[in-house]
């Protein structure tokens, strides 16, 4: 019963953890990089279908990608949507054939505010993480009767254990993220 209520929170904190690191991938530093279009959602053919399942994207060099659609109907739909993009910033443009995307240079005062941005991001995954603490440790103070106050009290210092190292993993992504945003 303890096992499961812990390996169940791991999985949740486990995806927890891993959408803050996706997240962060889609947060623009200085260098242009496919990760950051993956989210971006085409109108194509008035269903919403993922860029990546669209188009080939491809770094052209550090502040340019290269996106080839595999239907060349689809470029100006690519071309709207990346245009559209809020935080990126990029003016899109298409030749017939691929749409080239290039990023401006980021500002100090822009890479302040995607700093901001990723603590806030950070601080979402500590709360999710906190949740799934809580509810593991509403369901480890139910089993105090059948198991005994011992045991539970063991599952509840491993429980801590467990949150305090995906909150460490959340911060040392955040701590590389800032690092990242803040070069030069």
């Amino acid at each position: 019963m303890i096992t499961e209520v812990l390996s169940e929170v791991k999985t949740q904190m486990e995806k927890a953890t891993a959408a803050i690191r996706d997240g962060f991938a889609n947060v623009r530093t200085g260098r242009a990089n496919p990760a950051l279009l993956q989210n971006v959602q085409i109108d194509y053919y008035g269903t919403m279908t993922p860029l990546p399942q669209l188009a080939s994207v491809q770094n052209q060099d550090a502040r340019s990608l290269l996106i080839t659609p595999y239907d060349k109907s689809a470029l100006q739909s690519i071309e709207k949507a990346i245009r559209e993009m809020p935080n990126l910033g990029a003016n899109p443009s298409n030749d017939g054939n691929v749409v080239r995307v290039t990023l401006p240079e980021l500002t100090e005062e822009r890479r302040r505010d995607y700093v901001k941005m990723v603590k806030n991001r950070a601080e979402e995954g500590r709360i999710a993480v906190r949740a799934a603490r809580r509810k593991a440790k509403d369901e480890l103070d139910k089993l105090k009767q059948e198991v005994g106050e011992d045991e539970v009290g063991r599952a509840e210092k491993e429980l801590e254990s467990i949150t305090k190292s995906f909150i460490d993993q959340i911060d040392s992504a955040l701590s590389k993220k800032e690092a990242e945003l803040l070069e030069v």
